[in-house]
């Protein structure tokens, strides 16, 4: 495919072919889309002032008198149109909004387009070049240029090993990781988004993303019919006056709470940028930290041959050079026994002073250039031509010089040895070893030792005394030595037992450890270990570095460093305990996380997560109120922002506030002091009136308008975002509005699969939103993400069901259509039997649909709401037709409207052309509130579970027979003959099952049958040898009692819930009619099941009253609720 013709994504995906349905659905949604649109629905504002005066009623008065729902999901980045994973968060909020509109709550469902930090300025610029290079139109673009110039570059990998530290938590972000770039210029990844080859150029513009994209974003959720009251959207940025206010607002509070700082810290870096590289401005690498290590200095006392021959004359004799490990282990520097490098790795040797060089690998020097060893932080260099090294050396050269090692006990020095699994991509590609804690160096000292000769070294090299320096309770004073022979570790390339003994050792060193050595001999290395880090630093013999824990790209293509700079932060952490421990205490006791894993992973975030840079110099944003040379980065400019949405329709009428809002309030009255006004910081004097210019009554307006809405009762977001924006989202909450406000829910989902795989534009398995609306329709599209999932693992959005999900509504459409016209319909007294099984069936699912869609279980509230309701339809028009009589009018029309009611949060178009076009009801169901129904009863429900089983075990029990004589066995009758069932029915329980009753009764009095372990072992006690005959009548009554919701004076008096043999005679009609029997007979049988009475007679060859002896086998097996079965043939 040519590279400058759009790529299909979603070329892999499922193929329709027969549409006609599908148009017919669209059809109606658009027409249902224009009609909320045009009648502002879904716009909904606080009681007003007039309605309910200032003061009059407190805020919790207030929300209680007029409920309200108030539900938010991240707002979408601005630099492409919006995939399936995004519109499946979405559809979270978008489902409980419906639902709770339903619930009667006035609801809030806003969205705003972010376009804050590096990524559209980045892309804008990469396409300021491409322009320059190709041409307007690219017109100049060769496709055999990009393969000449690709090169085939990979990305450096990130090394997959143990964790290094165990003392630090680690987030690992699926999502992120599974970022990659695939196209090589920016017009191409534009081509790739849909957008017109001759509108690219456009593109270079930064701005022209701001207006382009929010509009795209816009018209793919309506056209999803999504409930969003789009007067409160805004962009973000100063392009936005009012909201670049608020921003700036909001950095002053923190600022004067002390929750913003400037100090110097090591974060990731873009060279290229000039700036700090946060999570949203990276390509590749979100998530990703510095990584803290302790750099040794390593004098060389003596050079190898080699070396001393390829550095001659180009370092001064009388300077000092050090070879520079970089360790996360301090505390074990008194074990080095040597020092281990590639020896097929490059390193260079790079002057720090006239009088000191350091010998490290590019990567190394480069990362250290940050940190203020051979630049300062005003000079940094922008291109690694900046830093060029003495002179470079392969590892095979050095092996052999003399070092010497701070702290190590062979103070005469110790010699550089090859390592083959030391990485360019880790470290500083020197490595330090210490034999007697480090398992792997334990291991490649043996091997070299025991191969000298054939690595080229002098085997005394490797024979230093290994000291013992950490005394472990698990495995003694050399640990290393200990885990290599007890888990048999032969070679340095057992990598996988290697790993693992690499953990334990780490993990019981640092956490049961003592120091046998030095300084802080006896004191627990996890005390000493940071003395020891600092004494080393102290004396000059190391110094901090830090690098990024894996591989980061910038979304400017750059990679990333980590830089020791000042920087204003955010003081999240260990620095600022209280603001840690409040929110730390909210998530554990307050706030409602919908998941056990959501909560642990905030835990886990709040423990772990320290100062984050709130501020860069490149992109777009809004300027930091008190240094305007830094912008407000992009996960700083958005914790808050919900809280705006309340008030923005006052202050505009579009996106950029360039229109004026309900109130004509300009951008300069929006003081800071307003802000702490309208959200409840502070009360309103004369003072603050004359300042502002604001009239009295829409400040009091605006402030109503927050005081309502907050909290935020839901906020919508990927898992991926536990580890920065939604903890930052709590902290700022929790710091700048009273406790009244804070957040009261976060539901963190999981990233969306298409198909069961990972979405992927490259492998063609992706879908945008538009995609999936244009291809299945909004209610299909919908129904398959209510489908895909509600907890945090992966969710599957199943093209199947999508598309299974179109017949079925224009099947039940279609259904509806024509029923409601079916003049063959009763409409007599509906009080038949089975007219009372459906009723009663419809308001069981109506009460169990109403509480999946209360827990936000949304997979199950389909279930309940449309597969379960439409069954229930079915059995009541198949049992209806079998029985020789029709359906109800009444009932079937309540039906119709109960269906349409359960659909209207997942599926609204569908149901709102039920609601108004079939049902002709005057108003849209969008106002609708959800159906009041009775209490289902106890006794129908129990024999609509009777008779959906046992007309399911007589089908099993006659297709059973035929199984038989498909096998040349013998049975019963001739299934080519006419053929009579008789169903045998038991009014009084086997004696045997008294015992067991009384054992259930106990333990249900006891713990409510909580303790099912108990509950077993008492049955099994009694039973013994029949048990397997005891168990399953012990677990029917354990699930009457938990599950059917019977009495439990019923259940242990052992009463059934309904009449079983008025139930058979009113099935056996259909009964004949489903089996084909020519006569069915119930009988109901004496205890021992030999004899019986006929009491139900459908077809010849019966008499009720009469009495049968000789009874069948089966007849013996019938107890109450469980009747036997025999078909037998009739002439």
């Amino acid at each position: 495919m040519s590279a400058t013709v759009p790529m299909d994504p979603s070329k892999n995906t499922l193929k329709l072919e027969n549409t006609e349905k599908r148009d017919a659905l669209i059809k109606i949604e658009k027409r249902y889309q224009a009609q909320w649109q045009k009648s502002e629905v879904f716009q909904s504002d606080a009681p007003t002032t007039a309605e309910v005066p200032v003061s009059s009623v407190s805020r919790t008065e207030l929300r209680d008198k007029y409920p309200k729902y108030y539900g938010t999901f991240a707002y979408p980045y601005m630099n492409g149109t919006l995939h399936a994973g995004h519109s499946f968060t979405a559809s979270k909020v978008e489902f409980t909004a419906g639902f709770a509109r339903m619930e009667g709550k006035r609801v809030l469902f806003p969205l705003g387009f972010h376009c804050t930090g590096m990524p559209i300025k980045a892309c804008a610029d990469k396409l300021v070049e491409d322009v320059r290079r190709f041409g307007q139109n690219f017109e100049r673009y060769k496709e055999e240029e990009e393969s000449a110039t690709n090169g085939g570059a990979e990305p450096v990998p990130i090394q997959a090993q143990t964790k290094d530290d165990v003392t630090k938590f680690t987030s690992k972000k699926s999502k992120a990781n599974a970022k990659t770039v695939k196209l090589k210029y920016q017009f191409q990844i534009m081509l790739a988004l849909g957008i017109p080859k001759d509108q690219i150029y456009k593109f270079a513009d930064a701005s022209y993303w701001l207006h382009y994209f929010p509009n795209l974003c816009k018209e793919d959720l309506n056209s999803f019919g999504a409930r969003i009251d789009w007067r409160r959207s805004m962009v973000t940025t100063d392009a936005n006056p009012y909201y670049d206010a608020f921003v700036r607002w909001q950095m002053n509070r923190l600022k004067e709470l002390d929750k913003i700082q400037y100090g110097v810290r090591y974060t990731v870096y873009s060279p290229k940028d000039g700036q700090p590289c946060m999570d949203h401005d990276r390509a590749e690498g979100e998530g990703i930290a510095p990584q803290d290590y302790t750099a040794l200095k390593l004098m060389v006392k003596e050079w190898s041959p080699k070396a001393a021959e390829l550095i001659k004359g180009k370092i001064p004799e009388h300077a000092n050079v050090y070879f520079v490990p970089a360790t996360l282990r301090p505390e074990t520097m008194y074990g080095q026994t040597c020092c281990f490098v590639g020896p097929k790795i490059t390193y260079g040797v790079f002057e720090v002073s006239k009088n000191e060089y350091y010998v490290v690998t590019k990567r190394a020097a480069w990362n250290m250039a940050f940190q203020g060893t051979f630049f300062d932080s005003k000079h940094f260099p922008r291109a690694e031509s900046e830093l060029e090294a003495v002179v470079e050396l392969w590892g095979s050269s050095v092996v052999g010089t003399l070092v010497s090692a701070p702290l190590s006990i062979h103070t005469e020095g110790v010699r550089v040895l090859p390592m083959d699994s030391v990485l360019p991509t880790k470290g500083t590609g020197v490595v330090t070893s210490v034999p007697s804690d480090s398992p792997d160096d334990y291991a490649t000292v043996k091997d070299l030792a025991k191969k000298a000769e054939y690595y080229g070294i002098k085997k005394e090299w490797a024979e230093l005394e290994i000291p013992p320096i950490i005394e472990t309770p698990s495995y003694g004073n050399l640990t290393a030595k200990f885990l290599v022979e007890t888990m048999k570790i032969n070679s340095p390339k057992d990598a996988k037992q290697l790993a693992e003994a690499k953990d334990l050792a780490y993990k019981e060193g640092y956490y049961k450890g003592t120091m046998l050595i030095g300084d802080f001999k006896g004191q627990p290395v996890e005390v000493a270990k940071p003395k020891v880090k600092e004494a080393l630093i102290k004396s000059g013999q190391a110094f901090e570095y830090a690098e990024p824990n894996g591989h980061v790209l910038s979304r400017s293509g750059d990679e990333c460093v980590v830089a020791y700079l000042g920087q204003w932060f955010l003081n999240y952490g260990e620095n600022d305990p209280e603001w840690r421990q409040t929110t730390l205490d909210y998530v554990s006791n307050d706030l409602e996380s919908y998941s056990p894993e959501t909560r642990n992973g905030f835990r886990k975030n709040l423990e772990w997560l320290n100062r984050w840079a709130c501020a860069r110099t490149y992109g777009l944003g809004s300027k930091l109120p008190w240094d305007p040379k830094f912008l407000v980065e992009s996960l700083s400019d958005s914790t808050i922002y919900m809280s705006y949405y309340t008030i923005s329709h006052f202050l505009h009428s579009d996106n950029f506030g360039t229109k004026p809002g309900k109130f004509k309030i300009k951008p300069e009255q929006m003081i800071d002091e307003v802000w702490d006004y309208i959200f409840c910081r502070r009360e309103l004097n004369d003072d603050l009136l004359k300042d502002c210019g604001i009239p009295r009554t829409e400040l009091e307006s605006m402030r109503r308008e927050f005081e309502y809405w907050y909290p935020l009762d839901m906020r919508v977001s990927g898992k991926d975002l536990i580890p920065n924006h939604l903890t930052f989202f709590l902290y700022v909450h929790l710091a700048l509005f009273p406790r009244e406000f804070w957040p009261r829910g976060i539901r963190a989902n999981g990233h969306l699969l298409l198909n069961g795989d990972k979405m992927s534009k490259s492998t063609g398995n992706f879908l945008t939103l538009n995609d999936a609306v244009n291809k299945y329709g909004a209610d299909a599209t919908r129904i398959a993400m209510a489908d895909a999932g509600d907890g945090v693992e992966d969710p599957n959005f199943e093209e199947t069901v999508a598309n299974s999900s179109i017949l079925r509504l224009f099947t039940l459409k279609e259904w509806i259509e024509d029923v409601v016209k079916d003049s063959s319909l009763r409409t007599s007294a509906s009080n038949g039997f089975w007219d009372k099984l459906f009723e009663n069936e419809m308001n069981a699912l109506v009460l169990e649909a109403k509480q999946h869609y209360e827990a936000t279980n949304y997979k199950l509230a389909l279930k309940s709401a449309l597969y379960d309701f439409t069954s229930c339809r079915d059995f009541y028009r198949e049992a209806t037709s079998a029985v020789g009589i029709s359906m109800h009018r009444a009932l079937i029309t309540r039906y119709i409207e109960l269906q349409a009611l359960l659909l209207t949060p997942i599926a609204p178009h569908w149901a709102d052309y039920i609601w108004q076009e079939v049902l002709e009801k005057p108003t849209t169901v969008q106002v609708a509130l959800w159906p009041t129904v009775s209490a289902p009863d106890a006794t129908l429900s129990a024999a609509r579970e009777y008779v959906r089983s046992t007309s399911s075990a007589i089908t099993s029990a006659e297709a059973g027979q035929l199984k038989r004589q498909a096998k040349g066995k013998t049975i019963t009758f001739d299934p080519k003959r006419p053929k009579k069932l008789t169903i045998f029915a038991a009014t009084a329980y086997p004696a045997w099952q008294d015992k067991y009753v009384d054992i259930v009764r106990d333990e249900f009095e006891k713990s409510g049958l909580g303790n099912d372990k108990e509950l077993v072992t008492r049955v099994a006690k009694v039973a013994g040898k029949d048990t397997k005959k005891a168990m399953p009548f012990v677990q029917q009554l354990k699930k009457r009692l938990t599950q059917g919701g019977e009495p439990p004076q019923a259940v242990f008096e052992r009463k059934s819930a309904f009449d079983e043999v008025a139930t058979l005679a009113e099935m056996v009609p259909g009964l004949r009619r489903t089996t084909g029997c020519v006569a069915v007979e119930v009988v109901v049988v004496d205890e021992g099941g030999h004899v019986g009475t006929v009491v139900a007679v459908g077809g010849k060859d019966g008499e009720g009253g009469a009495r049968k002896e000789g009874l069948p086998p089966s007849a013996e097996g019938a107890v109450p609720g469980h009747p036997g079965f025999h078909f037998a043939n009739v002439e």
